[in-house]
């Protein structure tokens, strides 16, 4: 199987977007694929979850703008030896600026990961919560796109315009760029809002809905503030079970 490059985008903040990629990173190493781990958020979440950026000299900060740094200069093992990170530092914010007005900003992931030459089984990439370089450059590295989104009121808020990204995405530098489906997080089966929120994404997405939904877990929100994945945290709960599922899910549409 050829390296599968995951890109989990969602423009609108607060859906469950770097939770789903720390946790899907994890659970495919569980599952004993060799996965790498790219946080392309400038607030660095996901990475702290696995590593400590301040022990690493070239982040995907310096990965992208600079040159000379190889991808594997840029990488951290961490306590799973099926999982590795790229990490991010709060300098990420400024690689925007200094990307602009390059001929091949928005292609700079794209080439360093060619230097992995088939090494990992996935790569799962975290992304801001924003349109701009650094999810540009996710989607035009990509060959997969999950898009998580939460089962609340506004939920597809913005959804269109991340949509029409992926559409001129594929029309253009990477027509390869799969659409693998809309993750529904942060569900509350209790209430009748929730229900009503997520017949409406399947009826707009139909088959494009992953059949495994996120639950709202007070688990899965605690993880990150314990700098562990819920693997670690709480690896007999829901959120561990369902992103487990989810895992299996996303490896069946890939293939």
């Amino acid at each position: 199987m050829r390296t599968s490059v995951i890109v989990v985008a969602n423009q609108k903040g607060g859906v469950g977007k770097t939770t789903t990629a720390i946790n899907l990173s994890a659970a495919l190493a569980q599952r004993s694929y060799k996965t790498l781990l790219i946080d392309l958020d400038p607030q660095g979440n996901a990475s702290l979850t696995f590593v400590d950026p301040r022990e690493q000299t070239h982040t995907i900060y310096e990965l992208l703008v600079d040159r000379d740094v190889t991808i594997q200069q840029a990488i951290q093992a961490s306590e799973n030896d099926k999982l590795d990170v790229i990490a991010a530092r709060i300098s990420l914010a400024n690689a925007d600026a200094k990307l602009i007005g390059e001929f091949d900003s928005y292609y700079r992931l794209k080439d360093k990961l060619e230097g992995l030459n088939g090494r990992y089984d996935f790569i799962v990439i975290d992304t801001p919560p924003t349109l701009g370089i650094l999810t540009v450059n996710a989607m035009v590295a990509g060959t997969h796109l999950v898009v998580p989104v939460q089962a609340s009121y506004f939920s597809l808020e913005g959804t269109a315009d991340l949509l029409d990204t992926y559409d001129r995405i594929r029309n253009r530098p990477n027509p390869n760029l799969v659409f693998l489906g809309v993750l529904i997080t942060l569900h509350d089966k209790r209430t009748i809002l929730s229900r009503e929120v997520t017949q409406e994404i399947r009826d707009k997405f139909t088959d494009k809905v992953f059949d495994t939904m996120i639950s709202k877990s007070v688990r899965l929100e605690e993880s990150p503030a314990h700098n562990q994945s819920i693997f670690t945290f709480a690896p007999r709960s829901t959120g561990a079970l369902e992103y487990y599922k989810l895992a299996q899910e996303v490896v069946d549409r890939v293939r």
